[in-house]
């Protein structure tokens, strides 16, 4: 009787464990947030536009719902949905590195989780269903992300991306973190640098494939996930 009992009590125990279940963004779908429309929000930089994720085109935000402005030199960016944000001039074709500067002022201030930002680079159709792009993304946390549309979202460093211990992490909620991102094309190869630190290298036969990317050509840019304040400086392309 109390070994009948104690299985009863330890199949009701396993029953009552939650499953967790990744959202593409990396995060376990019981943090994920809602996302927040930006007062003011909109494209205020010439020459620049953006595209919201289609799941946020979904719950009713607009490119709108989020912020993109010049505050000195650097880009200020404030979502709202996740968005990825170009200049139809930067291009970027044969092998190059782009890379910038991104400074989280008040980690966390505006979520419940470490959400990323990070570069865009072969960037094809953009701002239509078919548009492909691969970015490399630092969270405050120490973690880096690596992602892709083609046009579905992809993914290439798991589930829940990757730590290094080249990503810097925030001193807590509320303190700055800054990470210098770079991305790379030479030859054959794809890399994601973070902190003058490769922490990912691809096969660009396995990013420029069915169902990835067209072509490591395209338009570079900035990703930024939701409910998330940065500014970003320096952004620049460089050939070898």
């Amino acid at each position: 009787m109390r070994r009948t009992c104690f299985f009863s009590l330890a199949l009701f125990a396993v029953i009552l464990v939650p499953t967790t279940i990744f959202s593409q963004g990396g995060q376990p779908v019981s943090q994920m947030e809602t996302s927040r429309g930006v007062a003011g929000g909109g494209v205020s930089v010439p020459g620049w536009t953006g595209k919201i994720d289609a799941k946020e085109e979904a719950a009713g935000m607009t490119l709108n719902s989020a912020k993109f402005a010049k505050d000195g030199a650097a880009f200020h960016v404030t979502t709202g949905p996740a968005v990825t944000y170009w200049n139809p001039a930067n291009k970027a074709s044969g092998d190059y590195t782009v890379k910038a500067t991104f400074r989280e002022p008040k980690y966390m201030n505006l979520n419940s989780h470490p959400h990323p930002y990070g570069l865009v680079i072969a960037g094809n159709d953009l701002g239509t269903d078919q548009q492909t792009y691969l970015y490399c993304a630092a969270y405050g946390n120490g973690n880096f992300i690596v992602r892709g549309f083609g046009p579905a979202p992809f993914q290439m460093n798991g589930p829940r991306g990757s730590a290094d211990p080249a990503v810097n992490k925030a001193a807590g909620v509320g303190e700055p973190v800054t990470q210098e991102i770079a991305i790379s094309v030479r030859g054959d190869k794809v890399e994601c640098a973070i902190n003058n630190k490769v922490v990912a290298s691809y096969d660009k036969s396995a990013l420029v494939t069915a169902g990835k990317l067209k072509s490591t050509d395209g338009v570079y840019g900035l990703r930024f996930a939701h409910n998330t304040e940065g500014f970003v400086t320096g952004l620049k392309i460089t050939k070898p």
